[in-house]
């Protein structure tokens, strides 16, 4: 039988390191106070809980509004309780949320959608829900909770790049990311709005200046804001977006990006993570700066209080 319903898949970030740091007994047994939690919380927004897998959960809602409030609270109740915990258990949830038509048989279900958000769950960081169009597509974001467009977002096995979006969850998050992307850039317009700035420069000579009001894609697919051409460099390698104050870069690939500031001798690795970028620096795709040849992008943060011309 084929219905279209709204699939959610739940996994935990960084959770084979916890095995090396607690032991299996210790972490298999907070693997699955977590996932039993993650459970709960589908079920109390009025959805069924698949099946586990290891460290995630696949559920399904009858409307996409129930995914996302039950997404939205398992962020919120999740950072509630790592608050409580001390660094070695405080592993990250991300998750991935897609429609469409799925089947259900013997206990488990299959379908387009099924895969889409089991990969826009491996996409999506730490603390990140990502969800397609067809999740977001009508629905009337609830006070402190946001859709923020990411754009043309390649994923495996689509022919196409698809239109995808960020859940924003954090109830503290700047106001203008309560808002579809459209509606926050006819904002953006406004004169007398101060506008925070960052300046790209890319190894080929290419220059890109972008404002908080719209994310960025770096990457090797023809159509990103800042292509690189280098078979290093992922298709859809980073993103770089405005968030609650600063601009961020998420990693999104399949080898990794570095991070090098101004001043500092040290990089900070990023795999399937995000950092705060601030003041000047660089940035490398693929391999680490020690590779003489890597591929990098320099960058510099300014904060201005007048639009750009």
């Amino acid at each position: 039988m084929s219905s279209s319903t709204t699939v959610v898949f739940a996994d935990m970030a960084g959770s084979t390191a916890l095995f090396e740091t607690l032991g299996n007994e210790q972490a298999a047994a907070l693997v699955t106070r977590l996932t039993q939690g993650i459970g709960v919380c589908v079920q109390d927004h009025g959805g069924r809980v698949i099946k586990k897998l290891g460290d995630g959960v696949l559920g399904v809602f009858a409307q996409p509004g129930q995914a996302v409030a039950a997404s939205v609270a398992l962020m919120r109740e999740h950072r509630q309780w790592l608050q409580s915990q001390p660094q070695a258990l405080r592993v990250a949830i991300h998750v991935g949320l897609a429609s469409g038509e799925v089947v259900e048989v013997d206990g488990d279900c299959y379908g387009d959608a099924v895969n889409v958000a089991a990969r826009l769950c491996d996409l999506a960081g730490g603390a990140e829900v990502w969800a397609t169009q067809a999740v977001v597509a009508g629905l009337v974001p609830a006070r402190g909770v946001g859709f923020i467009r990411l754009g043309h977002v390649e994923v495996r096995g689509k022919a196409e790049a698809q239109v995808m979006y960020q859940v924003e969850w954090r109830e503290d998050a700047e106001a203008d990311c309560t808002m579809h992307s459209d509606l926050m850039s006819e904002l953006n317009r406004i004169d007398d709005q101060p506008v925070a700035e960052i300046q790209l420069s890319g190894p080929g000579g290419q220059r890109l200046r972008a404002s908080s009001g719209s994310p960025v894609q770096l990457g090797r697919a023809a159509d990103s804001d800042l292509c690189l051409i280098d078979p290093r460099v992922s298709r859809v390698h980073a993103r770089l977006e405005w968030r609650q104050g600063a601009f961020v870069l998420t990693d999104l690939s399949s080898f990794g990006t570095w991070v090098r500031f101004a001043g500092s001798e040290t990089a900070v690795q990023l795999r399937r993570d995000n950092c705060l970028l601030h003041g000047s620096g660089e940035i490398a795709l693929g391999v680490s700066f020690a590779d003489g040849n890597a591929p990098i992008i320099g960058f510099q943060v300014s904060d201005s209080g007048t639009r750009p011309v």
